[in-house]
């Protein structure tokens, strides 16, 4: 910014000069077409002074009288032109002094009848005049070739500064350039990379950048919440995982006493311990209904955290979809007092898939209970079975109930949520079925509309990559 600064005051000053320059070059014009016109007028006043007879010589005297004034205007001219110049005016005051001595020669040999002698007079002074005001257009024509020459310096330097100041420029730039390169852009750049880290939980990762600008005090900034950011979720790492091994030990302590509850309860009821009125038959089965909720509760506890620490072991088979889908139809229609209609559509092209029937029919159980409870009365429920990318098979199940909201959907496969018609529920068994889908490298969704319906889906490639699996 200073060297630019800079460059606009030498560009004024060379302006200037400039300016200075043509003005002298053309005051220099003036004074040399000055000096012609005046010369001109001396010699037009020569010619016409050099007469044959009296008459004629009476005739162009007053001629001469005419033309007299055009010597005297541009001597004045003249004159002021270089008033400023001493040595001009000294020379211009000679011209003068000889041009008056000529002109009274000239008049008084004008009136006398010796030729000749008028002859050797004007020619004598003649000669000076006309040597003097050729001195002046001389002069005149040097200081004219000295001051475009000037000019032409000026120009010349002009143009070498402006070269130099776009090379001062160009160089300034990259430097710049380099500078935010190093200063803006590499650390961005770092920037941009350890916030992709950070995003996959690496929050150990660090920002190097140490200097006093403000990015350095930005990374600073930025690694202090990463710092914090990292302590609270390994607390919360540390907490659930107390709470996941709490909710663990009490699964595996409440089993068994809920099995020896359950069959107390079976044994009461049939009348083991002694006869047993309807009565206490219907409060046996009632708290036989809740054992076995308990009880249920007690196992998806177990299982998902079987999935949660990897340690589930899945069977390898392969699946065979139209024996799955009649299992669950029919288990779901077991228990369910809906008159709902079952629509299968299982491709013919699907690729051969391996995993756990028993867990897929467990999934696809949890599914099609959910779209039974949201479906009215005498509704359909389609189930359908089609390829999906390359290699692999999605399955989905369609409802047409009430549909879900977007905040619910969003968080519906996380634990203790409960979706639509699942007040009372433990918000598990979703939950439950994204492990097991995730476990055999699926992957499972849903796509929802109020008021239209659900299709809930899951994707499983056609083999298990990555767990522990036994083959049948």
């Amino acid at each position: 910014m200073l060297f630019l600064f800079g460059q606009q005051v030498f560009n004024l000053w060379i302006a200037r000069l400039t300016h200075e320059a043509f003005n002298c070059v053309t005051h220099t014009l003036l004074v040399e077409r000055e000096g012609e016109r005046l010369l001109h007028a001396v010699i037009d006043n020569e010619e016409k002074g050099f007469l044959e007879s009296s008459s004629q010589r009476r005739t162009n005297l007053i001629d001469y009288g005419e033309k007299k004034p055009n010597f005297h205007n541009s001597f004045n001219y003249l004159y002021n032109l270089v008033q400023d110049n001493p040595a001009q005016i000294k020379q211009l005051h000679k011209i003068r002094y000889i041009y008056n001595q000529w002109q009274r020669e000239l008049q008084e040999k004008a009136l006398s009848s010796s030729a000749s002698n008028y002859s050797v007079a004007k020619s004598t002074l003649f000669d000076s005049l006309q040597n003097e005001i050729e001195k002046l257009i001389q002069h005149e024509e040097m200081l004219l070739s000295d001051r475009q020459i000037r000019v032409e310096r000026l120009h010349d330097i002009n143009t070498v500064i402006n070269v130099f100041s776009i090379l001062v420029i160009l160089l300034g730039a990259l430097l710049n350039l380099q500078l935010l390169h190093r200063r803006v852009k590499l650390p961005l750049k770092k920037l941009t990379q350890v916030s992709k880290l950070w995003q996959a939980g690496q929050m150990e990762v660090q920002l190097s950048h140490s200097s006093k600008d403000e990015i350095g005090e930005l990374a600073g900034v930025l690694n202090a919440m990463a710092d914090e950011t990292r302590h609270r979720q390994e607390s919360i790492e540390v907490r659930n995982q107390q709470l996941e091994d709490m909710i663990s030990a009490l699964s595996h302590d409440l089993r068994i006493p809920l099995l020896a509850t359950r069959n107390t309860l079976d044994c009461m009821g049939r009348g083991a311990f002694g006869p047993v009125n309807d009565t206490w038959k219907e409060v046996f089965e009632e708290c036989h209904e809740a054992n076995e909720d308990l009880l249920k509760l007690v196992e998806l506890l177990l299982d998902i955290s079987r999935y949660e620490a990897r340690s589930a072991c899945l069977m390898c088979d392969r699946l065979n979809w139209e024996k799955i889908l009649i299992k669950v139809i029919g288990q779901v229609k077991a228990t369910s007092t809906r008159e709902l209609a079952f629509i299968c559509k299982i491709s013919q092209l699907l690729p051969t898939v391996y995993g756990d029937e028993l867990e897929i029919q467990r999934v696809l159980q949890n599914l099609l209970d959910n779209a039974v409870r949201v479906s009215k009365p005498k509704g359909e429920i389609i189930l359908e079975i089609t390829p999906y990318g390359e290699g692999q098979v999605q399955i989905s199940v369609r409802d047409y109930g009430s549909g879900i909201a977007p905040q619910v959907k969003e968080r519906l496969f996380q634990r203790f949520i409960q979706g639509r018609g699942h007040r009372g529920k433990s918000g598990l068994g979703l939950y439950l079925c994204r492990q097991i889908i995730e476990a055999h490298g699926g992957n499972i969704g849903v796509e929802s509309s109020l008021e239209e319906g659900s299709t809930f889906w899951f994707t499983l490639p056609s083999a298990i990559n990555n767990v522990d699996c036994n083959y049948e």
